[in-house]
């Protein structure tokens, strides 16, 4: 009986063990492989200055969750707003991730400017954003000792200001974008509130090829992404986006130097659309972890 015990117990340290492995490293995945509606959709998500960049007010929400039945596997949610007033643009950007029991809430408020530099829609862009990051544990969700000193100790840590910083130049057909996030950690590098696998920088090249003018016109935005992540190689990300029907349906691909892909379909309409994405897995976890599904939807009111 008691080597029966001890067998089980050492079975359930095992999983236990195994699980948070898998948890630990889809968590750094949210680093390596971004929020997909980020490259074409919703470039805001990443770039303060592409707060407003379109006219009138844009709400964006995109859920992404882990193809997989692991129990506590990462769930992420993304909600922003932005409106255009003349040059001037403001933006709210909340960013909600539970992997497991860590739960981690960042919200901020962008501020972006809009300088027109001639014909072709061509605009130097500015944004700066300001907030605050909240890391905690549910306590309603801890199995065992709600009372455990571990889990009060880390909830203990108070939230703190942050913010991102991004320029772009943008035109009808090219886009060239550069963005700090996590403006906190560049002047306070002894912060112990950032992990090794926080996002460093983010710049993009992309330009949209069109073909044709009529109703059954093509679109081509081939676009090519290098970031930084700390702890890591430096990750290129490389694809395009393409348009039928004069941009009624698109079609999204792009692959991720950490030997994922990332593939998408979406419907657009003049007031909103609507896209799904699904993302293998980094190749580090691939054995483990199916792939994650991702929906994002954008609605556009009080167009001009």
């Amino acid at each position: 009986m008691y080597s029966t015990k001890f067998l089980c117990h050492k079975r359930s340290i095992a999983a236990a063990i195994f699980l948070s492995f898998v948890i630990i490293q889809t968590s750094v995945k949210a680093q390596l492989n971004p929020l997909a509606s980020q490259y074409f959709q919703n470039q805001y998500l990443f770039n303060p200055a592409m707060a407003g960049i379109n006219n009138g007010l844009n709400l964006n929400l995109s859920v992404r969750k882990q193809w997989s039945s692991i129990p506590g596997s990462p769930f992420t949610q993304a909600i922003s707003a932005d409106y255009l007033l003349s040059r001037a643009a403001f933006g709210v950007n909340v960013y909600n991730e539970q992997s497991g029991l860590l739960k981690s809430t960042r919200a901020v408020a962008t501020y972006a400017y809009h300088i027109p530099l001639g014909q072709n829609n061509q605009k130097l862009n500015f944004g700066l954003s300001a907030g605050v990051l909240s890391q905690r544990v549910p306590y309603n969700e801890v199995i065992g000792d709600p009372n455990d000193l571990s889990v009060a100790r880390y909830n203990e840590r108070k939230s703190y200001l942050d913010g991102d910083f991004g320029v772009a130049y943008t035109s009808n057909n090219l886009s060239v974008q550069a963005a700090l996030p996590n403006l906190r950690s560049i002047f306070n590098q002894d912060n112990n509130n950032y992990t090794i696998d926080r996002s460093l920088y983010f710049t993009s090249v992309g330009y949209r090829f069109n073909f044709g003018e009529t109703i059954n016109a093509i679109g081509l935005e081939p676009k090519v992404s290098f970031r930084g992540v700390k702890g890591y190689t430096n990750i290129l990300d490389a694809g395009a986006n393409l348009t039928f029907a004069n941009n009624l349906l698109s079609f999204q691909g792009m692959y991720h130097s950490t030997k994922s892909t990332t593939v998408g379909f979406g419907l657009n309409k003049n007031n909103y659309s609507i896209l799904a994405f699904y993302t293998t897995e980094t190749s580090a976890i691939s054995n483990y972890t199916n792939g994650d599904f991702e929906i994002s939807l954008q609605l556009h009111l009080f167009d001009k």
